[in-house]
């Protein structure tokens, strides 16, 4: 868990295609190399946060299709 002391004044970010839309994932790169993850429809619920070597792992997964067939 990270305080939320941490999460205050943080850039969420989500996927230009569901900018409109509710029910995403939202990403904040934290001032010490974490990154957090949220839903962007259960902000009572407090963010997943992963170091930055994770979050590299996971982007590098994603843009060689290695989630494609999840789902």
């Amino acid at each position: 868990m990270v305080a939320s002391s941490v999460l205050e004044g943080v850039i969420w970010r989500k996927a230009r295609a569901s900018e409109s839309a509710n029910g995403c994932l939202e990403v904040a790169f934290l001032g010490d190399g974490r990154v957090a993850i949220r839903d962007n429809e259960d902000l009572d619920n407090p963010p997943f946060v992963v170091t930055a070597h994770v979050w590299r792992c996971f982007m590098d997964g994603a843009q060689k299709g290695e989630f494609d067939a999840i789902g």
